[in-house]
């Protein structure tokens, strides 16, 4: 089993348009980041999480040419709003594309493409949704994960474990009866916006003391903001089982 981390970027991407910051300068291929996503791999599977508005580059550089299913980790544009690209998956197979999510995330779908489910013709997008909650055993084929309630500041959103690797992104906080579902896991991927305090994304400090606490073999920091500063640099300052996760990076478990 593999996971690919498609995107580490925050709702913006990195570089920022119009910013001239030196990360957003930045030569370093480390310091470009695309909207968060990460693809699981089994045998003969790919399960994608979120489908943001990279959604079509990241499977273009990817040479993702098959899903079985997406999962959304909540409904903020970053995270779904390149749904409309699954049209050559569904050409390719003839079916509707499976998205699974939080029944709150699920309406809104519906509502942000309502042309896809009021008045299907051909060409569409075909979506087949399905309602999930935060105790969810999910199997596709080989692949098996369970759902991670998290908070995302007030907002309830979904993280996912998928064997000894855990995923979560927009984390703020974790309450207890979950964070239980993480325990011993060996590899962990988890959001660390940026230095200062924020109210709906852990800074680099509250995500590196959720890494402490859950003692991972390795984490990685995902969902970056430009003013975390240059992956180069961050990267000095980390403990020596936590990295900077880039776009491309591929983990095996």
């Amino acid at each position: 089993m593999k996971i690919t981390i498609l995107g580490t970027g925050t709702s913006q991407g990195v570089p920022v348009i119009g910013c001239t910051c030196e990360v957003c300068t930045s030569n370093d291929p480390y310091d470009n980041r695309l909207r968060s996503s990460v693809i699981i791999h089994g045998e003969e599977h790919n399960v994608l999480i979120d489908a943001g508005p990279d959604f079509r580059q990241q499977m273009l550089r990817t040479g993702i040419n098959h899903l079985e299913a997406i999962l959304l980790t909540h409904e903020h544009n970053d995270h779904v709003i390149g749904l409309d690209d699954i049209r050559p998956f569904n050409h390719r197979t003839g079916r509707e594309m499976a998205v699974y999510a939080l029944p709150r995330v699920a309406d809104e779908v519906k509502r942000r493409f309502q042309y896809i489910f009021e008045n299907p013709i051909p060409g569409l997008p075909r979506i087949q949704l399905h309602s999930i909650d935060k105790d969810q055993l999910l199997t596709f084929g080989e692949i098996n994960i369970q759902t991670i309630g998290i908070m995302h500041g007030r907002l309830p959103i979904l993280g996912f474990r998928c064997g000894d690797l855990a995923y979560l992104t927009d984390a703020k906080s974790v309450e207890p009866s979950e964070f239980e579902k993480l325990k011993g896991v060996k590899y962990l991927i988890v959001n660390a916006l940026h230095h200062e305090k924020h109210p709906t994304h852990f800074n680099l400090e509250e995500a590196l003391a959720f890494v402490e606490s859950l003692s991972p073999q390795h984490a990685w920091l995902t969902h970056l903001s430009h003013h975390m500063g240059l992956s180069v640099e961050i990267s000095k300052k980390l403990p020596p089982n936590v990295s900077i996760a880039y776009d491309g990076l591929v983990i095996d478990f």
